[in-house]
């Protein structure tokens, strides 16, 4: 009876509710994208392809193996854009949600697994946080699909244009990276319209609901926490710094930047950097970019979005702190610090364990896929990188992969949406805590 017990409790835990809650979206948009009224030739979809497309859209990752426009019907296309609504915002502030509309409290437990699902440090004032990600999330959509409505109503009939901003709001707002073009936004590339409203609606997914909140109350405190400050410096650099690689190496690529005029380069560099750590929508041909360009854009897909965000990767602040960690190490202190704050040491560990487990699920991805699948090193490393990363961008291997290819980046995409540690968390025995410590030794390292 003990062990039952200790079992159930387990299952309670809110990492494994988590997990348990992803993978009940994914099963059920798994179905029914299956449906014959999902296909458009009116056939059940393959259930290794319907699983795929099911789990890139409720991990808000954008990798097909099967054309969206062309393969599914309306209501396939609608399960997809619930899919990704649910996974970017995520089941538990759906479900608080629908419990704060037929008036309920929320009970402790609730309340931690809210704080575990916005990646709070404390569950003071959760419900309130996530309160206004809904109004966030549903007014930045709304204001945007009104936008690109009115946009798109001049090159197709006005009730497809309307049906277009919702979705693709959608799908930038929570990183989804599906769109309805067929060719992602390269049409749209010089579109100075687009570019704007694209990039807001995707940095806002990216910075994560602790930020917006912050920023959204700036006016009223005058103060953002240590957390946005390092959100929003470390976004703002990599930004830059991706805009500037992708303009100076892909600048006389003509089949990528090369042919356009100076802002057309401007546009599709600024965007394309937005992207490709969380988006993976595109307005440039992502397989004729040149091996160093892709090699870097690993790595930004690496880096990913930032905690709490609609976004996957290692996460920005992760990456920011192990900055701070080598710095400290050049200049001989023991403390790392940002804006005159100290990183307490626990979360040095965190940010190393997140970055060795992560790495170690790239590194065996990338072997089985040389594996499965007939394919160049660097192309088989950059879908992976999408994957892990739950970024989307591809460079045509995905739609080529075998159905064993299929399932490991199936699988990579879950793991890389609800995040390695997440996982470690559900699955981990019982923590026992040591009555003694081991003394301290020795050890040369360099």
């Amino acid at each position: 009876m003990k062990r039952r017990v200790g079992f159930t409790k387990k299952l309670a835990t809110p990492p494994f509710i988590l997990v348990a809650g992803i993978l009940l979206i994914i099963g059920i948009g798994t179905v029914l994208l299956m449906l014959p009224v999902s296909n458009q030739n009116g056939h059940p979809l393959r259930f290794m392809d319907a699983l795929f497309t099911a789990t890139s859209a409720a991990c808000v990752t954008g990798l097909i193996v099967v054309d969206v426009e062309t393969t599914f019907t309306l209501f396939g296309e609608t399960v997809i854009m619930i899919l990704m609504q649910l996974g970017g915002l995520g089941f538990m502030t759906i479900a608080t949600l629908i419990a704060l509309l037929f008036g309920r409290k929320l009970s402790l437990k609730d309340r931690l697994i809210l704080k575990e699902a916005i990646n709070s440090d404390t569950m003071e004032g959760v419900v309130r946080i996530i309160r206004k990600v809904l109004i966030f999330s549903f007014t930045i959509e709304g204001v945007a699909a009104i936008i690109f409505t009115a946009r798109w109503s001049v090159d197709m009939p006005f009730f497809k244009a309307l049906y277009y901003g919702i979705f693709h709001s959608v799908s930038l707002f929570n990183n989804g990276g599906f769109d309805l073009f067929g060719n992602s936004f390269q049409d749209y590339m010089g579109d100075w319209l687009f570019n704007v409203i694209a990039s807001i609606l995707v940095i806002s997914g990216g910075l994560g609901f602790v930020v917006l909140n912050d920023l959204f109350e700036f006016p009223k405190k005058r103060r953002l926490s240590l957390h946005s400050k390092m959100v929003l410096s470390v976004s703002g650099v990599l930004i830059a710094l991706g805009a500037i690689v992708l303009f100076v190496f892909e600048f006389t690529n003509t089949k990528t930047l090369g042919s356009l005029d100076l802002s057309h380069k401007l546009y599709a560099s600024f965007f394309q950097s937005v992207s490709t750590r969380s988006s993976g929508t595109s307005t440039i041909d992502i397989p004729e970019l040149r091996s160093a360009t892709q090699f870097f854009f690993i790595l930004l897909m690496f880096i990913g979005a930032s905690p709490g965000s609609t976004g996957g990767g290692i996460k920005t602040t992760t990456f920011l702190i192990m900055i701070g960690a080598l710095f400290a190490m050049v200049r001989g202190q023991k403390d790392i610090v940002f804006f005159r704050h100290r990183v307490p040491q626990g979360l040095l560990m965190r940010a190393m364990t997140i970055i060795i487990i992560t790495l170690g699920i790239f590194m065996v991805i990338n072997m089985l896929l040389l594996t499965t699948e007939d394919a160049p090193f660097l192309t088989v490393m950059f879908e992976t990188a999408s994957a892990v990363g739950t970024v989307g961008l591809s460079v045509g291997l995905t739609p080529e992969l075998t159905e064993w290819g299929k399932l490991i980046i199936t699988v990579t995409m879950f793991i890389g949406r609800i995040g390695p540690l997440t996982i470690a968390y559900a699955i981990r025995p019982k923590q026992t805590k040591n009555l003694y410590r081991h003394p301290e030794g020795r050890i040369i390292i360099g």
